[in-house]
C-alpha cells in the first residue's frame, strides 16, 4: 500500500485517477465528493450538490471536468477549476450507478 486516505465514517462508492496531475476523486455515500492529491496525501476540494450518495465520477482526460451520478437519479457536470456544477442531467428513473466520458 502506497497511501491510505481516511474519510471517517463515509464508505467510498466510486474513484477515478486524473490522467496527468496526481489527483483522486472519491464519490461517498454521504453525497460528498472529494479531491484528493495522492501525492501529498491532502484534500485539495469538495463538492457537495447531490442529494444522497453518489455512486460514480470520472475525470474528462483533456477539460477541466468531472462526472458523477447517484442515487439522487441525477447526473452532474462539474468544472473544478471553477468549483462548480455546470448543469444537471435529470429525468432518470433509478439510481446512476457508473459515469464516464469517452
Amino acid at each position: 500500500m502506497l497511501t491510505k486516505f481516511e474519510t471517517k465514517s463515509n464508505r467510498v462508492k466510486g474513484l477515478s485517477f486524473h490522467s496527468k496531475r496526481p489527483w483522486i476523486l472519491a464519490s461517498l455515500h454521504s453525497g460528498v465528493i472529494q479531491l484528493w492529491d495522492y501525492r501529498m496525501g491532502t484534500l485539495i476540494d469538495r463538492f457537495d450538490e447531490h442529494e444522497g450518495p453518489v455512486r460514480g465520477v470520472h475525470f474528462h482526460n483533456s477539460q477541466p471536468l468531472f462526472v458523477s451520478g447517484g442515487d439522487d437519479y441525477k447526473i452532474k457536470v462539474w468544472n473544478y477549476k471553477l468549483h462548480r456544477c455546470l448543469f444537471t442531467l435529470l429525468g432518470h428513473l433509478d439510481y446512476i450507478r457508473t459515469v464516464q466520458f469517452h
